[in-house]
């Protein structure tokens, strides 16, 4: 019998190892790990990994404060610990999700959002960055009066035990704010 075929056939049935994808998520690092090898950013949302739970609380048409709703909000490591992915889960079923990713040539994130209660064809994209110690991330966008902004993300407060979230439009200068949308997470798990 040919050694050589039969050593081949052992590597081709063999599955590919656990220690190709390290870093993806696994029994023991069920949120995955950061790749030693990724930028060095992917470490922006180090804190984040884990599960929350948060309060989420929208801004109604007559312009007050909605009431405040429960969510889940989990962040993981993607693509054996090179991109983050992060999914909420909210009591009235509407759920959504984002990949986040570090592009070095362009020194910022892009932000690739998806929801159950708006599948589209094309995701929005946000673009930013680190600021201080806020992630902060714009996506453009007019006010309902036709002028020209940005709906701005800003994470905030980030620690291990948690974090804030506001999403607001400003203009393009950043001197005029409207928040519209805020949540409040505390940490209930991590690897």
């Amino acid at each position: 019998m040919n050694y050589t075929l039969v050593l081949l056939f052992l590597i081709i049935s063999i599955p590919l190892s656990a220690q190709e994808y390290a870093y993806d998520v696994s029994e023991t690092y069920p949120y995955g790990r950061p790749h030693p090898e990724a930028p060095k950013q992917l470490l922006d949302y180090e804190l984040l990994i884990g599960e929350c739970n948060c309060t989420s609380m929208r801004r109604n048409p007559d312009q007050t404060w909605g009431e405040p709703e429960g969510m889940i909000w989990r962040y993981k490591y993607i693509m054996n610990g090179t991109a983050v992915q992060d999914e909420t889960l909210k009591t009235n079923g509407s759920h959504s999700g984002s990949i986040r990713q570090f592009i070095a040539d362009s020194s910022r994130w892009y932000v690739h959002y998806y929801s159950n209660k708006g599948p589209t064809t094309k995701l929005s994209t946000w673009k930013g960055g680190k600021r201080g110690d806020s992630i902060v991330l714009y996506n453009k966008q007019k006010a309902p009066n036709g002028a020209d902004g940005f709906f701005r993300i800003t994470f905030s407060h980030i620690t291990k035990n948690g974090f804030h979230w506001l999403g607001e439009w400003t203009d393009t200068t950043e001197t005029i704010t409207f928040p519209t949308w805020k949540i409040r997470c505390r940490k209930v798990k991590t690897n």
